[in-house]
């Protein structure tokens, strides 16, 4: 099997699960619990929670542990509406967020919010002069993603943050894919809210974080005990935190390695595909992009065969958010930066990862050649497009989307 989805799910690190282990069975106790048995378990809790605060430039007590990166965008953004709604109702977001944010938006407009979606260009970029353009004196919010999580683009984050401090708005931003791939500093880039989930590097499922600046109004997310600062009440996930806090601290210290080989790997991939898959775009920001992220769309080909036929020759991929699999709607985000919904449907998505060979990409970019070859073979708009290219003379076996 050669594994081509990092960004829906990566493998939990060895040493992470073995850094969990002795809290399931040895030092179990309940952190909130008086006795020297609960000791090991608040301590634990105190030490990630600093591994995951110096990662990003921030204090301790602005780490809080949710279950994953979906709960803390929605808690992030319902709970900032609700809190500043005496001030004003208005958001701005983009129309290639994730769908934690989007929904969570659409939610708000039913109950008296009003949402403003800014495009972005071909590559998937927020223009920051659009986004200035678009504030009001009621404008509460901004929440931006820091890379999207399809087609691998880096926003413009720090600018993002200097027009959100300049105006006195909150600024969220959803790192889920970002964090553990690329440096993050809170206070460099001047957010309020940012938004992670452990298993998107290596670190467990089930749970995440949002790290909250000091003197941001966010009302509690789940009602009860005293837990996460009375914000988010509940036996916290010790075992889970222990294992985002381990995989957190790896992540940090192998970032700068992992990124120059990730990166050099993607680009023989897109090199290689490119030269061998006519009429093929590549999604997505070229260099300004995550550097385990590849993202293409084939002209004349479905996206949902490609990936059935690749998983056929042991390739795992997807076509975009794991969280939208089995729908037959072309990709929102793909939709934003501008594709017909013809070509958008015929997409796929592949991630990697520092495990992934160079030897892996060529069997990849020959399978993916062969199949799409295959497909075409059989696809009566391209068999006509071939001989209309053929009548008029155009090298059609060269073309690009």
């Amino acid at each position: 099997m050669i594994y081509l989805d990092n960004a829906a799910t990566t493998r939990t690190r060895p040493e992470v699960v073995e850094a969990m282990l002795p809290f399931f069975t040895e030092y179990y106790g309940n952190p909130s619990s008086v006795y020297d048995f609960a000791t090991p378990a608040k301590q634990a809790l105190a030490q990630a929670r600093d591994m995951v605060a110096k990662s990003l430039g921030a204090r301790a007590d602005e780490i809080y542990f949710t279950g994953g990166g979906s709960e803390s965008d929605n808690w992030a953004i319902r709970e900032t509406a609700e809190a500043y709604r005496a001030k004003g109702n208005h958001i701005i977001t983009t129309k290639i967020e994730h769908h934690a944010v989007l929904h969570t938006c659409e939610y708000l407009e039913k109950h008296g919010f009003a949402v403003t979606y800014l495009d972005v260009d071909e590559n998937g970029t927020v223009r920051p002069e659009d986004l200035e353009q678009a504030i009001r004196p009621e404008t509460i919010l901004i929440s931006v993603m820091f890379a999207n999580n399809e087609i691998g683009t880096i926003e413009p984050v720090r600018e993002i943050g200097r027009i959100a401090k300049k105006h006195g708005i909150l600024f969220h931003t959803d790192a889920v894919q970002a964090y553990g791939h690329v440096p993050i500093d809170v206070e460099e880039c001047r957010i309020d809210m940012l938004s992670a989930s452990g298993h998107k590097f290596n670190g467990p499922k089930g749970v995440g974080f949002l790290y909250i600046r000091t003197g941001v109004k966010l009302r509690a997310l789940i009602h009860g005990g005293a837990q996460e600062r009375r914000r988010r009440a509940g036996t916290e996930n010790v075992p889970g935190i222990v294992g985002l806090g381990k995989a957190a601290q790896i992540a940090m210290e192998t970032m700068e390695r992992r990124a120059e080989y990730e990166s050099g790997l993607r680009d023989y991939l897109i090199e290689q595909v490119m030269r061998r898959v006519p009429y093929t775009r590549l999604n997505g920001h070229r260099t300004d992009r995550l550097p385990n992220n590849v993202n293409f769309a084939f002209q004349f080909l479905e996206g949902e065969s490609l990936l059935i036929l690749l998983d056929g020759k042991g390739i795992c991929a997807s076509s975009g958010s794991a969280c939208t699999s089995g729908s037959l709607d072309p990709s929102h985000v793909l939709l934003a930066i501008g594709l017909p919904e013809e070509v958008a449907h015929g997409s796929l998505r592949l991630t990697l990862s520092e495990e992934n060979t160079k030897e892996e990409m060529d069997y990849v970019a020959g399978q993916i050649a062969a199949i799409a070859a295959r497909l075409r073979s059989m696809s009566p708009l391209y068999e006509e497009y071939v001989r209309g290219a053929e009548r008029s003379g155009r090298k059609y076996e060269e073309g690009q989307i």
